[in-house]
């Protein structure tokens, strides 16, 4: 269905298109605009997204740029000139940044083709990631009245359908969607008390994501699986820049088997053999765990979308997303503290940026710390505020001694003769005034440890040789708009409340759907988003549920039969279920009632075995 929308698009035409995950939405905008002399202007919220497209373009040798909400705004200028005389033809853009008078008058400048606004579900409060920015994107029309506007969603709903019509003023738009159905992809959802154990039975050499809602988690779990001798590597917001993308690229070449990440994890990113993905806890809606199992089997082999789940996760959701929803009190007191936090005056604080330690936040206040992190989402949101969450480390320096007395130390403390003669050679005026150090490149230069180069320093700072400060910060903060105080949360209260009812909603569908052994998994999603269904897939946990629970006699059958299978050499479960001929289901059963009973042990590289 790609080529309709793209004829329609080189006819000039306004477009709606939903396609899932994987659909190939992106080929829709890029390809005519190749076609057609010009730039196109993509409206995206995801940085990795526009970040990631900018890259695959570059390395086709075609000239893209993206201008996120962290370029300074003393760039723009620049970068908006090179897009206008520079013969670009894709310029990625911030939804923030489409209401910058700079920007909008530059605009007009340009030789426009297409206008192209990703993720326009975000463009409607009924959407699952509503961004009231999005709702500015309207006076592009105003602004650019016969440049086509072609619109992309993975995740709408009919009231989220025509929701981004109205608001886009998109004028007959054509409406170009593709079934949300996936004939390769089983939809799972499994019970287990021990998740950790139960987790190697869906993983293999083959390519995984597993989605987990914190960033301990990730490593927890990335060190569980590489002791059972699962290539693993965790991802979240919190490791800096070049960890993340050694343990991508390792991923993206298949060196590391298995991704474990939070669910921020994977947009825009476009790994067609990902054969598994498990959610290790509940998602927090329909739509966002429909595009994350969705990144599963974009090549059309068969693939699983896998929740484990048990009965504890229930209130761990309704805690992370229901009991600790901010109302419109509480997010007028966390702005409150923030401004008072950062010493911003009334009127100021606008296109400010500071490094921020949610930590040390939390703690000086004394605030929930879920609840707080609402906030900062609600407020990134609504654009009050941009909250970035990366990981830094800020060290400075200045040497008290003179350079004589310094020499003289060198002499008497040759411990420290490698440190300080590296931090000599490439850091100028440390006598004079603190000078700010980057550790990580500290470290290849004298080849000391990064830990071990601050424990060296705090020493030297405890002997009042030098001055050392280290300040660590997992976000940063830009404020968007000046403080206000009430009057700047008065204006998104109406959001704030509809945000609490239709979180509670999608939390409720959610549980449902866990609930629901009973019905198709794929036909249970479909009819959520309001597609009619015909048959069963046949291939989901509940197509490929046993009615009844296997018998006693059943069960001593199958356990004559692992006697004799493993009685040469251990053997994985998919090996067994292969040399089995009964359900999968029952196997597992069957092999973990042993393994309780400590008939059969696991060996390290997680394969089954009789217990001598």
């Amino acid at each position: 269905m790609q080529w309709n929308v793209i004829e329609d698009i080189l006819a000039g035409k306004d477009t709606l298109t939903l396609f899932p995950t994987g659909g190939g939405k992106s080929l829709c905008y890029q390809l005519p605009t190749l076609m057609k002399p010009g730039i196109c202007i993509v409206i995206s919220p995801l940085i990795s997204l526009m970040e990631d497209q900018v890259s695959n373009l570059r390395e086709k040798n075609i000239k893209a740029m993206s201008i996120t909400g962290s370029v300074p705004f003393n760039e723009l200028n620049r970068l908006l000139d090179n897009c206008t005389y520079g013969n670009y033809k894709f310029l990625y853009l911030s939804p923030e940044r489409i209401q910058q008078e700079l920007v909008l008058e530059r605009l007009k400048l340009m030789n426009i083709s297409l206008i192209a606004v990703d993720e326009a579900h975000c463009i409607s409060e009924w959407g699952h990631d509503f961004r009231p920015a999005y709702r500015n994107l309207s006076d592009l029309h105003d602004l650019l009245p016969d440049i086509p506007i072609a619109a992309f969603t993975a995740t709408a709903r009919k009231n989220v359908a025509k929701d981004i019509i109205d608001q886009l003023q998109l004028k007959d738009a054509s409406v170009h969607k593709r079934s949300f159905k996936r004939e390769n992809l089983a939809y799972e959802v499994i019970f287990s008390e021990n998740k950790h154990a139960r987790l190697l039975d869906f993983l293999n050499e083959k390519s995984a994501i597993i989605y987990v809602r914190s960033r301990k988690a990730t490593i927890e779990i990335s060190e569980f699986l590489n002791k059972n001798q699962v290539q693993a590597a965790s991802y979240h917001g919190g490791m800096r820049a070049e960890e993340k993308s050694k343990a991508f690229k390792s991923w993206q070449d298949n060196t590391t088997s298995v991704m474990v990440a939070t669910t921020a994890f994977g947009m825009g990113i476009d790994k067609p053999d990902v054969r598994t993905v498990i959610h290790m806890d509940l998602p927090e809606s329909l739509e966002s765990y429909f595009q994350e199992a969705g990144r599963a089997g974009r090549d059309g082999k068969y693939s699983r979308a896998v929740i484990l789940t048990n009965n504890g996760d229930i209130p761990v959701l309704k805690n992370q997303f229901l009991n600790n929803l901010p109302d419109v009190a509480d997010v007028k007191h966390v702005y409150q503290k923030l401004n008072a936090y950062f010493r911003i005056a009334y009127g100021e604080g606008m296109e400010q940026e500071y490094d921020f330690n949610f930590s040390d936040f939390c703690h000086q206040y004394q605030f929930n710390a879920l609840k707080t992190y609402q906030v900062l989402q609600l407020l990134d949101r609504c654009s009050v505020l941009r909250l970035s969450q990366n990981f830094q480390k800020k060290a400075e320096l200045f040497i008290r001694l003179s350079p004589q007395h310094f020499e003289l130390f060198l002499d008497d403390n040759p411990k420290y003769d490698n440190l300080l003669k590296t931090i000599l050679r490439n850091y100028g005026g440390v006598f004079e005034s603190p000078v700010a150090l980057n550790l990580k490149s500290l470290e290849d230069k004298c080849g000391i440890p990064e830990d071990k180069i601050i424990i060296l320093l705090n020493e030297l700072q405890d002997r009042e040789t030098l001055e050392f400060s280290l300040q660590q910060h997992d976000a940063s903060l830009l404020f968007l708009v000046p403080r206000e105080d009430d009057h700047t949360i008065n204006h998104i209260s109406g959001y704030i409340k509809r945000y609490r009812s239709m979180k509670q909603e999608k939390v409720k569908k959610v549980l449902e759907y866990v609930d629901n052994d009973q019905n198709c998994r794929e036909n249970q999603l479909l009819s959520y988003f309001e597609e009619e269904v015909k048959k069963p897939c046949g291939i989901c946990s509940v197509c490929k549920k046993e009615d009844a629970a296997p018998s006693r006699k059943e069960m001593n059958a199958i356990f004559l039969q692992l006697k004799n299978a493993l009685k040469e050499h251990p053997k994985s479960s998919s090996e067994l279920i292969e040399l089995l001929n009964y359900p999968e289901t029952t196997i597992l059963k069957v092999l973990s009632l042993l393994c309780e009973k400590k008939i059969l042990t696991k060996t390290p590289n997680n394969k089954y075995r009789l217990k001598l």
